[in-house]
């Protein structure tokens, strides 16, 4: 097989480069190693939970955690069409300003809050209308007009009760204060980017789409690489392509690299892999927002299903007033979200209740993926290194803490809420509620940073191109290029990455 652009991954950002190719003339192949999105859970928001550990999600878990209370902690991961966007709450945050700006400041030139915002204009089909900072002509819906949940706006009403400002458009810029969300859907039911971008395209002649393909290794021919090796149906296979573009996601593009002798040589050697490059940063700087649980249950009054989606309702605040951006995101839910793998035991408790998850989005820990072998079937080894730094556990502990004060504002009394978890056992001092944090953290889903652009020894890409340091024919456009992770939810950041890398390819 031979094409023009070779796509790895049809999730959030292969769809966005593969059509904006397609829109060029150019041929493209895309190599997905999940089906098509056939799972009825998929579509509908309020049924992401049984995504998790089904066909459609790769199932990795983390290394045993030290600062998790030595727990291994589930990540899910889109293996299908729509990638971990066919998984996730829909949400769409593009992150702060302050996030962008200081991209650029770490020497991602051209990635500033002035240089991205035009391309998330391009992106969005907002039904806020057009502003100086919102688009309506984009491919993606950004919807805030839908029914909401009455617990929801009772939530929100709570956050305002205890000193929140209401900010009515988190995404102009400023995340800070309270917010109703703004979510990828249409009709009520997701709408990710497999569905705006690439299949109202998949007659084109130019586009071979090929599912259950599973991407094993680059070929990599005299520093340049030209294909991939992949399996489907039980064979290997060889693709080949003018340039390669890897759009797999913070895990997964690290581990093709590795998988290829890509990385740090010593490491690379010790686990059997013989080194083609050596590019030290690939597989470090992995950064993963992390969530804590705030449970109540109701009274006799049951807690309506969301219409929509399972979350409406975020905030963004500071756990520390001097700090330049908030450094926590609290997620509400209209059920009980109880954690996996709780330390303390199963998590349990009734239906009927909704949630508040205490949320960290300015992590100052960092972990790194690993080769444990060098057979394509030797696990990753994927250490998140979550709650390392005690400035997460504090930020984490400050964020559980005011989602409890929501929880005993005078909004939510006609619910009747009492607090199941952290419950009456675990007190509010710092030790007691830092001790529960690590029982009970669980991923927000937001691994990145794993094949970092910037212009150091670690980075791995190129800001200005993304082509990847010492290599020709390869580019990668996705959230493993994040230097920082944002202040938010990454779905959205992912997306204009994948803009802009289509935009710095047909440039030449």
């Amino acid at each position: 097989m031979e094409t023009e652009y070779l796509v790895i991954g049809a999730g959030s950002a292969g769809n966005v480069v593969a059509r904006r190719l397609l829109d060029a003339g150019k041929k493209v192949t895309v190599l997905e190693a999940g089906d098509q999105d056939t799972n009825p859970d998929i579509a509908h928001l309020n049924t992401l939970g049984a995504l998790w550990h089904s066909p459609q999600d790769w199932n990795y878990y983390t290394t045993e955690q030290a600062g998790a209370s030595g727990r291994r902690i589930h990540l899910p991961r889109g293996k299908v069409m729509g990638g971990s966007h066919a998984l996730n709450a829909s949400i769409w945050v593009r992150g702060d300003r302050w996030d962008y700006d200081s991209w650029a400041e770490a020497g991602c030139e051209g990635w500033s809050w002035e240089d991205v915002l035009p391309v998330f204009k391009q992106i969005e089909n907002y039904d806020g209308g057009a502003s100086e900072t919102r688009g309506t002509g984009g491919l993606l819906d950004v919807v805030q007009d839908f029914p909401r949940n009455p617990v929801q706006e009772d939530m929100l009403a709570g956050a305002q009760e205890i000193g929140l400002e209401l900010n009515p458009d988190y995404n102009s810029g400023s995340v800070e204060g309270v917010s109703r969300m703004q979510l990828n859907i249409r009709d009520g039911k997701r709408f990710n980017t497999w569905h705006a971008y690439l299949k109202p395209v998949m007659d084109s002649p130019n586009l071979t789409l090929v599912t259950g393909a599973h991407v094993r290794r680059l070929l990599v021919e005299d520093g340049v690489v030209r294909g991939v090796e992949y399996e489907f149906g039980g064979e290997l296979r060889t693709a080949r392509a003018g340039e390669t573009i890897l759009c797999a996601g913070a895990i997964n593009s690290a581990e093709l690299l590795l998988r290829s002798g890509i990385g740090p040589a010593a490491e690379l050697e010790a686990a059997g892999v013989e080194p083609v490059l050596d590019l030290p940063g690939v597989g470090k700087n992995l950064q993963d927002h992390l969530l804590a649980p705030v449970i109540f249950s109701a009274g006799a009054r049951p807690v309506p299903d969301g219409e929509v989606a399972p979350a409406e309702v975020h905030l963004f605040a500071k756990s520390r007033p001097e700090l330049p951006v908030p450094d926590t995101q609290p997620i509400f839910f209209s059920v009980p979200m109880y954690s996996q793998d709780y330390a303390g035991g199963e998590m349990t408790g009734p239906e009927n209740g909704f949630s508040m998850l205490g949320g960290l989005v300015r992590p100052e820990s960092r972990g790194e993926i690993t080769l444990t072998g060098p057979s394509p079937e030797d696990p990753l080894r994927i250490d998140l290194g979550a709650l390392s730094e005690q400035a997460d556990v504090d930020a984490l502990v400050a964020s559980v803490r005011q989602c409890r004060e929501i929880g005993r504002s005078e909004a939510l009394a006609n619910w009747e809420p009492k607090e199941l978890h952290p419950g009456p056992a675990v007190s509010d001092s710092d030790e007691d509620l830092a001790q529960y944090v690590r029982d009970s953290v669980v991923t927000y889903h937001h691994q990145v940073g794993t094949c970092r652009m910037g212009t150091d020894e670690l980075a791995v890409v190129d800001p200005s191109d993304l082509t990847v340091r010492g290599l020709a024919g390869i580019r990668i456009a996705d959230a493993s290029v994040m230097p920082m992770v944002p202040t938010g939810n990454t779905n959205a950041p992912t997306v204009m990455i994948a803009e802009r890398a289509a935009g710095m390819i047909l440039a030449g």
